[in-house]
C-alpha cells in the first residue's frame, strides 16, 4: 500500500457540471464512492424579521485512490 492520500474531497466547481467534476476525478487517479449535497442559505431581513432563502447548493464528492 503506498504512502499518498487513500481518500480525498473534491468539489463541483461554480463553472463545472458533475460530469466534469467526475472526469477530473478520474484523471487524478481516484474513483468517487461518496457524493454529498449542502445547501447555501441566504440570510434576508426585512424589518425585524429575518428569513433564510436557498439560494445554491454544494457537492462534493469523496474519492478514493484507484488500486493498480
Amino acid at each position: 500500500m503506498s504512502k499518498g492520500k487513500q481518500k480525498i474531497l473534491f468539489e463541483v466547481q461554480e463553472n463545472e457540471t458533475i460530469d466534469m467534476c467526475l472526469d477530473r476525478i478520474k484523471k487524478a487517479g481516484y474513483m468517487p464512492v461518496k457524493r454529498t449535497e449542502k445547501p447555501i442559505f441566504e440570510e434576508i431581513k426585512n424589518g425585524a424579521t429575518v428569513t433564510y432563502e436557498p439560494v445554491g447548493r454544494q457537492i462534493i464528492f469523496e474519492a478514493k485512490v484507484i488500486q493498480s
